[in-house]
């Protein structure tokens, strides 16, 4: 209201601790004092400033923790194995995982050159062929069910896409 009436012409409203408030004067009002114009003195409250900030990396320590707590939750066993994948910015890498005798059961990855044929295919295709090579693998060992697919919080790229398709088709993932 005194920054109102000051633009109005009006007198500002009088400082609450003392009837003669200048620039000058030292005390304790929560306000600024400055002057407007000549011989108007305008009052500003001073509110503390409110920052607010995030844990340092925190969407990366949840999707660890995500994880971790996925992989306690559910563990692999011989007949019904744990799928877990690991995609880099340029590779795909899939593992059947025991967890109960704590050994792999099949592993593949776009890097092997079985995979990636004699003229080199792109990525993507390779990913594809993982999932075939993947889905061979279960049948050869007589896997029916995959405990859970672990895809290590990674987002559903061209390449999981592509390596997720031979699964869904039989019957791994839901769809």
């Amino acid at each position: 209201m005194a920054l109102l009436g000051a633009t109005l012409g009006q007198p500002p409203s009088p400082c609450p601790s003392t009837s003669s408030c200048s620039l000058t004067s030292s005390h304790s009002c929560s306000a600024f004092c400055f002057p407007r114009q000549p011989g108007v003195v305008v009052h500003r409250r001073v509110y503390p400033r409110i920052e607010a900030t995030a844990r340092h990396g925190a969407r990366k320590e949840n999707a660890k923790v995500r994880n971790r707590r996925h992989q306690k939750k559910f563990n692999g066993t011989a007949t019904k194995p744990r799928l877990s994948v690991f995609c880099s910015n340029r590779q795909l890498y899939a593992m059947l995982v025991d967890d109960h005798g704590k050994r792999m059961l099949f592993y593949a990855s776009t890097l092997q050159e079985a995979i990636r044929g004699d003229p080199p295919c792109s990525t993507v295709e390779a990913a594809r062929r993982v999932g075939e090579e993947l889905v061979k693998a279960c049948k050869e060992l007589e896997v029916s069910e995959v405990s859970c697919y672990d895809r290590n919080g990674f987002a559903r790229g061209e390449k999981l896409m592509a390596f997720e398709d031979p699964i869904a088709q039989h019957g791994f993932l839901p769809r």
